[in-house]
């Protein structure tokens, strides 16, 4: 549950509300987490409503002032860094959410900190989940490894997975339909491994309707939304870290959307591919894979390369 607002306080923006609310569902943040995040988002919503900009539509130039405005009430600057990582996760959020096409943090500098480059699970964690949804049984099982599969095989954000329409998916399920933000359509090719799994799906989803009644929804279920929640997937994705004996905190949906952009890299995909099926308006937002395999590239090498050790 989000940080609870105090009595007398304004109603806070729904987009904080979303974001705190994944922090909790994906992240298991603590409450002291969510309070300080709640007050830095909330603070940011106050300068740019005195701006008249809306708060999802927050400028680099916006942002910018912010910190300096920050600044120049003699913020420390380890107290600046933070804020300035919660205006990072909350817009990539909004990014990955489709309400923007861009990522005004991107291009903000953090004096002595280098940007953060997004978790990631390599290619033998990622199998060791889908190895253990694959041995789950009955109709909750096989929704699960539907799931699991589709993610892996597309890199949607997990709203759009749990939202997909029973439509999205084609009569030979060799492609999925995902429709973004302003109503832009793109189409994702979907593997056998996913294809297989989602035909075992289907042959269950019946199992899943409420009263029997059918559902314009693939992964249908009794919540308001009639679909199955972004929450409860990211709950039963913890609960399937822990029995492939991985570590939960480094597991959630969109973990599995950085393997999937990050794994097709590196298996020789082209950068515009990856930016097409990811959803992302802006290129730039995509190149962030690249300075992840640069990493991992530069750890072997000072892992593993017999001069390294030498200081060669």
């Amino acid at each position: 549950m989000a940080a609870k607002r105090q009595s007398g306080e304004a109603p806070r923006a729904p987009q904080i509300e979303a974001f705190l609310e994944m922090l909790v569902a994906e992240r298991g943040a603590s409450a002291n987490t969510l309070a300080a995040y709640g007050r830095d988002l909330d603070d940011l919503a106050g300068f740019l409503k005195a701006r008249k900009r809306a708060l999802g539509e927050a400028t680099t130039g916006d942002l910018r002032a912010y910190l300096q405005a920050l600044s120049r009430a003699g913020m420390a600057a380890s107290t600046s860094a933070r804020r300035l990582s919660a205006l990072r996760q909350f817009h990539r959020f909004l990014l990955d959410e489709g309400q923007r096409d861009d990522d005004p943090t991107a291009a903000l500098d953090s004096p002595g900190r280098a940007r953060a480059l997004p978790k990631l699970l390599d290619e033998a964690e990622v199998e060791r989940l889908l190895d253990q949804a694959r041995q789950r049984q009955g109709p909750e099982g096989v929704r699960l490894r539907a799931l699991m599969e589709l993610l892996y095989a597309t890199g949607l954000r997990v709203s759009e997975l749990v939202g997909l329409p029973l439509a999205a998916v084609t009569r030979d399920q060799r492609v999925v339909v995902v429709r973004g933000k302003g109503g832009k359509e793109r189409m994702i090719p979907v593997g056998e491994p996913a294809r297989r799994a989602l035909a075992d799906y289907r042959e269950a989803r019946g199992r899943f309707l409420r009263g029997g009644r059918d559902s314009p929804w693939l992964f249908p279920s009794r919540a308001d939304s009639g679909h199955l929640t972004r929450h409860r997937f990211a709950q039963m994705l913890k609960a399937l870290a822990l029995e492939a004996g991985l570590d939960p905190a480094k597991v959630s949906p969109h973990v599995l959307r950085h393997a999937f952009a990050t794994h097709l890299l590196a298996h020789g995909a082209d950068l515009r591919s990856v930016q097409q099926m990811l959803g992302h308006a802006d290129i730039s937002t995509t190149q962030i894979y690249t300075h992840v395999l640069d990493e991992r590239l530069r750890a072997l090498v000072q892992t593993h390369h017999p001069l390294a050790a030498a200081g060669g």
